[in-house]
């Protein structure tokens, strides 16, 4: 459903090693100087059902993709319900770090249909007012988490994987705004911060 709510809704969504979490970070601090009351959250959440997906993210036997798909329906359930919701309600401005784009393109890349889990999200989802992609090449993002982060990559961050979860990015991601993830953090900053801007100056 689209948001009902005062609050600004904005997802941030790419590929891993695209710099999501820094630029969740630097809008959040560059909102509150505008006196701006935000919230940064992200998926998976760090709940019950979020926990269980990171374990499986890690391990040498991962979850099944149906059964990773229904702990990502249960942690947005709760997430929504728990954090988005009341956040909007209030009339805040919520950033999230991946939302049900992130689903529909890493489960499709291990084999589930995208389209169709994109649709059963958005049935059970509030839509983001703003949607900003990060993007990069999967070469370049996987070199970044090994020498930027300084660790190897888990189950979802393999070359090959992304290579894969890229390309269902492409065919799905209608409605978000594209970035380039290779610009200077700031001005990646300033370039959404513009859009931010523009997003709450249209609900006025």
């Amino acid at each position: 459903m689209r948001n009902p709510y005062s609050g600004l809704f904005v997802v941030l969504e790419g590929i891993d090693g695209a710099g999501k979490s820094t630029l969740a970070n630097n809008l959040y601090l560059a909102l509150k100087k505008l006196g701006k009351d935000c919230l940064v959250t992200f998926e998976p959440t760090k709940g019950k059902w979020g926990s269980l997906l990171r374990q499986s993210f890690l391990a040498s036997e991962r979850l099944s993709p149906r059964e990773e798909l229904d702990l990502f329906r249960k942690d947005r359930r709760e997430h929504v319900e728990n954090v988005i919701m009341p956040a909007l309600k209030e009339g805040r401005i919520v950033i999230c770090d991946r939302y049900f784009f992130s689903t529909a393109a890493y489960q499709g890349a291990r084999g589930l249909n995208p389209k169709k889990i994109l649709a059963e999200c958005r049935l059970m989802s509030i839509e983001p007012d703003l949607c900003l992609f990060l993007e990069i090449e999967p070469d370049e993002a996987v070199r970044r988490i090994r020498l930027g982060r300084g660790e190897e990559a888990n189950n979802f961050e393999q070359l090959d994987y992304l290579k894969n979860v890229a390309r269902i990015y492409t065919e799905i991601r209608n409605g978000c705004i594209p970035l380039d993830a290779r610009l200077p953090v700031e001005r990646l900053r300033r370039d959404a911060m513009k859009l931010i801007i523009l997003a709450l100056e249209s609900r006025i």
